[in-house]
């Protein structure tokens, strides 16, 4: 593609954020901050959490599907931003 003087070009807005998905808790497979979509509490998943061959760190069972938000690839975000993120979702928050 040639571009001359006083043409421009757009480029189409892609991304790999998950950001705002929601996914079963026992499905959490990727480290960042997720909110608990059943009473609002913060989980910070680190990497060492999701490793590959890692047994899970917490195994939580019962009768109903429990769903995460994601609200942010970095598991250790301030509360304080956590809370705005989790707020631009519509999330309960309770932390």
């Amino acid at each position: 593609m040639t571009i001359t003087k006083g043409q421009t070009t757009t480029q189409p807005y892609t991304t790999d954020s998950t950001w705002g998905t929601v996914i079963p808790f026992d499905q959490i497979d990727e480290p960042g901050c997720y909110i608990c979509n059943w009473d609002g509490h913060l989980l910070r998943i680190p990497k060492d959490a999701v490793a590959r061959g890692r047994s899970p760190l917490v195994n939580m069972i019962g009768l109903d599907p429990l769903f995460v938000t994601k609200i942010s690839e970095n598991p250790f975000i301030p509360v304080s931003k956590a809370r705005l993120l989790a707020a631009n979702f519509d999330l309960l928050v309770d932390f």
